[in-house]
């Protein structure tokens, strides 16, 4: 049986893509990167260029550089009210040391050189970087996928790189499994500190091959977008993600704060035709975010995840 394995998942990769073929690219979970968060889930997942919060991990992991806390985030996924497509996700995130502040000059230490710092009250980073872990399941009972990643984000000046690595398995019942690892870059910049940003993400570098039958691999996507942010209230995000084998998907988000402890958004993408709404809440020392997505051939998704920051990092600068 173990040499009809591979048949066995191109066919079935063959039906998940007819599946969704009026959508071409639904993350079905594809062994894609995937949606992580509902945060992101509200803005159509134009997220490459977003940083700070515990998501960052699958959206970009160059951007958990810049979280100051240790982190915890749970998410729920569920498209198309079928339990077949259902995704959950845990994710763990450790700043490493104690926090540096902006110098004098608002120059981060070890960034000398870099430009000024926004303002003096620019946010303080973790001068050893920061780790991050992930356990992630896709499917059900027939097919499912899971995931469990390592990731370190470290920020220089007004730069982030980060790097990650997957185990992904894909098991399907009564015929086994198939594990492989897979690696993934992310990058960030800030144009202009603390109002445009750029970032980038490649996930599945070595274009890992998951079955020799007709060559199976992982999908190689390439992610790029900005983040403008024209107030404190107001992020306008646009983004451009490309599975190498597919079109590009466009994709634009809005996410506004009338007040600090509430953020309404939109986003559309037009590789899917997909449009989204999400609400986000900050209570204390949680964040809960909810969104809804609709496709016109394939109805509603919703999305749900909560995170909690730990305690706060002693021993500052």
């Amino acid at each position: 049986m173990e040499h009809c394995l591979p048949r066995y998942f191109s066919i079935l990769s063959l039906f998940l893509a007819l599946l969704v073929l009026p959508v071409a690219s639904v993350w079905a979970q594809g062994n894609g990167p995937g949606v992580r968060g509902a945060r992101a889930a509200g803005l159509s997942n134009a997220s490459v260029a977003l940083a700070g919060e515990v998501w960052s991990m699958g959206n970009n992991v160059a951007g958990i550089s810049e979280i100051q806390r240790p982190s915890v985030g749970f998410y729920a996924e569920n498209r198309y009210f079928s339990s077949a497509l259902n995704v959950g996700a845990l994710t763990v995130a450790l700043p490493l040391g104690r926090t540096a502040a902006p110098n004098a000059s608002g120059v981060m230490p070890g960034a000398e050189g870099a430009a000024p710092a926004f303002s003096p009250a620019a946010p303080t980073y973790a001068r050893n970087g920061v780790v991050a872990f992930e356990a992630q399941r896709f499917g059900g009972v027939l097919y499912n996928e899971t995931r469990v990643g390592a990731g370190y984000g470290y920020r220089f000046g007004q730069i982030s790189l980060g790097a990650r690595v997957d185990v992904l398995q894909v098991s399907i019942e009564g015929l086994g499994s198939k594990r492989v690892a897979l690696g993934t870059l992310g990058g960030q910049i800030e144009i202009v500190p603390r109002r445009l940003s750029f970032g980038a993400s490649l996930y599945n570098i070595s274009q890992t091959k998951l079955a020799s039958y007709q060559d199976e691999r992982v999908p190689t996507v390439l992610k790029a977008g900005l983040a403008y942010r024209p107030g404190s209230q107001v992020i306008l995000l646009v983004e451009t993600e490309k599975d190498v084998e597919r079109d590009a998907n466009f994709k634009v988000g809005l996410e506004y704060r009338p007040v600090p402890i509430l953020a309404v958004r939109l986003g559309l993408a037009s590789l899917t035709e997909q449009a989204s709404a999400g609400i986000g809440v900050v209570a204390g020392a949680f964040q809960i975010d909810y969104a809804a997505a609709f496709q016109q051939a394939l109805g509603f998704s919703q999305h749900l995840s909560v995170s909690r920051t730990l305690r706060s990092m002693k021993n500052e600068e």
